[in-house]
């Protein structure tokens, strides 16, 4: 057997590039799930080889699959399956996209005559919904009640995955944010504009990954033996209020002075009603919205990353090291002020 192949669904996104770099990094045979008219511009590398997936349709995917497959191996020895969404207009969409098309590519691989050797899904902690408490972190066993509709896609999709049949690993990842991310952009633009804004009478205990490191997770567990039916937490294995995160990224930005403002939850829920409503009359996606409150409201981010260390992996980058190359990269993008 020559080279391993591994699939990569959603591999046009934020994490979904960074998974590619690392495959490539490893030595796979790369294949990028792409739609039609996705923006491939992080995906230039003359090696990876682009396929269109239709997960509408199982037997579709168990055909491709069949097509691709070389002479008594799969198609693809690993998928990870990073395809979803984060921001909808609809909720619906999120049980459609996340956790649908997830049933359907794992009953359209299953079907195959040669199956993959490892299915990989991309889930998030937001499956879990708030902890039992204020202080607690969250673990692979806490009780599963997500109070968001995309965080009951996520589980969802978990507990397809797990049912499929197929060997498999799923990973939570907290907080990723990096080059390229949008969203912790928002707060870094917003800090070096001279605001740094948080929510809440007490503060939040966030958690963090910097994407490549996820990346790097992903792969020791899709190799590892003893990961097969597990689930994995992600994180750097740090804690920080909103206020330490905030004072990080104004040392960062070099700025002396910044205004901070500290927003109650109840305006909080009401701009994120009115983030809702605009999307209605507007047919545009926002970032706050009703879902969202949720996550927001939630004080504690705390979780126990501790197996997938077990595993063989540490994180490179700390909160600060991660920042900073961040930072950098929105500086020479052009989406900071030099």
């Amino acid at each position: 057997m020559g080279t391993k192949r591994v699939l990569i669904t959603g591999a046009t996104g934020f994490i979904g590039g960074y998974l590619v770099d690392e495959a490539l990094q490893r030595g796979y045979e790369v294949w990028a799930a792409v739609r039609p008219h996705s923006d491939r511009s992080r995906l230039t590398d003359e090696r990876i080889r682009f396929v269109e997936i239709d997960y509408r349709n199982p037997s579709s995917v168990a055909r491709l699959a069949d097509e691709l497959s070389p002479e008594g191996e799969p198609a693809w020895h690993l998928v990870v399956h990073n395809a979803g969404v984060t921001k909808v207009r609809d909720l619906s969409l999120f049980h459609e996209i996340n956790a649908e098309q997830t049933k359907r590519l794992l009953i359209g691989l299953k079907a195959a005559t040669m199956p993959p050797e490892r299915f990989v899904l991309m889930s998030s902690m937001g499956s879990y919904g708030p902890p039992v408490d204020d202080v607690s972190p969250l673990t692979t066993s806490s009780p599963r009640r997500p109070t968001t509709a995309y965080g009951r896609s996520k589980l969802e999709a978990e507990q397809y995955t797990a049912a499929a049949g197929l060997p498999y690993t799923i990973i939570q990842p907290t907080g990723v944010y990096g080059p390229h991310d949008q969203d912790y952009l928002m707060a870094i633009r917003s800090v070096d504009q001279g605001v740094d804004f948080s929510t809440g009478s007490t503060p939040q205990m966030l958690t963090f990954i910097y994407a490549a490191d996820l990346a790097v997770a992903v792969f020791i567990a899709a190799e590892h033996p003893d990961a097969v039916g597990q689930t994995y937490i992600v994180a750097d294995g740090d804690e920080y209020t909103d206020v330490a995160f905030g004072q990080m990224l104004q040392r960062l930005l070099g700025r002396k002075q910044i205004l901070r403002v500290r927003v109650p939850l109840p305006l909080v829920k009401v701009g994120c009603f009115l983030g809702e409503k605009w999307a209605d009359i507007s047919g545009m996606i926002t970032p706050l919205n009703l879902d969202k409150y949720a996550i927001i409201a939630q004080r504690n981010w705390r979780c126990d990353a501790s197996p997938i260390r077990k595993l063989g992996f540490s994180p490179r980058y700390t909160l600060a090291q991660g920042l900073a190359e961040t930072i950098r990269w929105a500086r020479s993008a052009g989406k900071l002020r030099p």
